[in-house]
């Protein structure tokens, strides 16, 4: 059975063909300002404006981003610092999470849940214990946008003493291929 090759990113493209293939958040910025569309957002919100240019239908309304600059929290952090709604998961946090839990700190689910959910009363210490209220949790279902992400949790699943080389030359020959040709379970066989 001889597979089909991606097209290359064009004006002549259905939607539902751009759709069926991976792209790198870059190839799909770089094809928006060509189109002359906005080139910002999440890969997905650029995907929908692209998939809705390609098909001719209005282009999906931007979302305000959360947090005005003005109430970006700025070092020195403590314990007792508040953190205003809306507030990202900024650099700055980064940096006091990673003083005050170590090394394996990340903004994972639950503690992205957390500062979404935060209506401005939360302090450092309340995002603290959610961190170490949350941790030996099973593994959550890691988002759409995420599709790398997705593959390697599956992938290291399926082949728990495979190398980091095995795991790349497998999303690659995965990512090659249109989506409704890929197995059903993430992974290549």
């Amino acid at each position: 059975m001889t597979l089909p090759e991606r097209p290359p990113l064009s004006p002549s493209l259905s939607g539902a063909e751009f759709r069926r293939w991976y792209w790198l958040k870059d190839e799909l910025q770089a094809f928006a300002r060509h189109l002359g569309l906005r080139a910002t957002g999440s890969k997905e919100s650029l995907a929908d404006r692209l998939e809705a240019f390609l098909d001719g239908r209005p282009q999906p309304l931007p979302t305000p981003a959360p947090g005005r600059t003005a109430d970006r929290l700025r070092p020195p952090l403590t314990i007792h610092t508040v953190i205003p709604a809306g507030h990202p998961c900024s650099q700055v946090l980064r940096a006091f999470f990673l003083n005050a839990l170590g090394p394996g700190f990340r903004f994972d689910a639950p503690m992205r849940e957390f500062f979404a959910a935060n209506d401005g009363s939360a302090t450092l210490a309340a995002a603290l214990d959610h961190w170490h209220a949350t941790r030996g949790a099973e593994p959550r279902p890691i988002g759409a946008q995420f599709e790398l992400n997705r593959f390697s949790r599956q992938w290291h699943r399926d082949n728990p003493a495979g190398s980091r080389q095995d795991l790349l030359a497998a999303w690659q020959s995965h990512r090659s291929l249109p989506t409704d040709l890929r197995p059903a379970n993430g992974t290549t066989p």
